[in-house]
């Protein structure tokens, strides 16, 4: 029995694409993920275009992140507009270009991504390759690898371990056989101790007070959680919020709202039995900013400025208490 499915018809027209005088920039929303996908197909690009490049959309300031591109060495950098201008073609990763009013201004010639399909929102280039089922792109990156006869060095292993392990939570959230495939035969060439220092790296020790407010904030919506953190210094912590509470005993979904940069963020997480986040996001938002996710985790931002003055938390605790008979009330 094959370790992973047949790729030779994706290798191929993928391999179309490239041109030794061509330059690629891999364009990301950095995330363990993000990285580590993106850090495989430059790998796979290497020697075939004249040179790859990485680039984020985001600030990254979440000590695993920032870790895991100072440990492997992930070269990644800040996408500006005078970065972007040096490169020819374009690829995304663990994105989809309606994903981010970022990714607007590129034509990307790849794109590779698991997050569910919006008919609203068709994803167009000369190759394309999503995957719902999948728990992380970088299982897809390694079954890529794996179909070229590339054998991951080291920090590459481990780049693609540690996104598979954070987006399918350690296989507690969604995952397919193919991801535990590609869990275990990274763990042959990964490196152990990298693994576990990036991992251990999840807290500043100035995020502590946005816990603080998160616990003083908490109210029992219906059978969920909500707690708004107010200002944030970086969303990435309300993602660290968020995916505490989900260890609330019987709680099924939970979430965790914030300001930063002049817009409302919101990250959802539930068990994906009773509610779907990514619809549940939709729903939250309902045509205002952007939102979207998996059944078990979503994400969905608004500029303030569309709230018409109205406080972001009020404006949060309306949208989910709409339609509910279950009391809002703090705990």
């Amino acid at each position: 029995m094959a370790l992973f499915r047949q790729m030779d018809e994706q290798v191929e027209q993928m391999l179309r694409l490239f041109n030794k005088d061509e330059n690629w920039l891999i364009i990301i929303n950095a995330d363990p993920d993000a990285l580590g996908s993106a850090l495989a197909l430059r790998r796979i690009m290497a020697r075939k275009v004249k040179t790859v490049g990485i680039a984020q959309i985001n600030e990254i300031k979440r000590p695993d992140n920032l870790s895991m591109i100072r440990y492997l060495r992930i070269p990644t950098r800040k996408l500006i507009s005078n970065l972007a201008a040096q490169f020819d073609k374009f690829a995304l990763v663990d994105s989809q270009p309606h994903h981010s009013p970022e990714f607007a201004p590129y034509d990307f010639s790849i794109v590779i991504d698991h997050h569910p399909v919006m008919k609203e929102n068709p994803v167009e280039a000369p190759f394309v390759d999503i995957r719902p089922k999948y728990g992380a792109v970088c299982t897809m990156m390694t079954e890529y690898l794996y179909s070229m006869k590339i054998r991951p060095g080291k920090l590459l292993a481990t780049a693609l371990m540690y996104g598979i392990r954070c987006d399918t939570r350690t296989f507690e959230r969604d995952f397919i056989d193919a991801d535990m495939s590609a869990f275990k035969y990274l763990n042959k060439f990964s490196d152990a101790k990298l693994l576990n220092r990036i991992s251990r790296s999840e807290f500043h020790l100035d995020w502590m007070r946005y816990f603080s407010r998160a616990f003083y904030n908490l109210r029992r919506i219906g059978h969920g959680l909500f707690a708004h953190c107010g200002t944030v210094d970086n969303p990435d912590i309300l993602v660290i919020v968020t995916d505490f509470f989900t260890r609330v005993h019987n709680v099924p979904w939970v979430v965790v709202s914030g300001v930063a940069d002049d817009k409302l963020v919101c990250i959802l997480r539930g068990d994906g039995l009773r509610r779907d986040m990514g619809k549940m996001a939709q729903s939250l938002m309902n045509g205002l900013g952007s939102a979207g996710g998996h059944a078990q985790a979503a994400r969905a931002e608004v500029d303030l400025s569309a709230l018409d003055g109205e406080d972001p938390e009020i404006f949060m605790l309306k949208r989910l208490g709409q339609g509910r008979k279950s009391a809002i009330h703090r705990l």
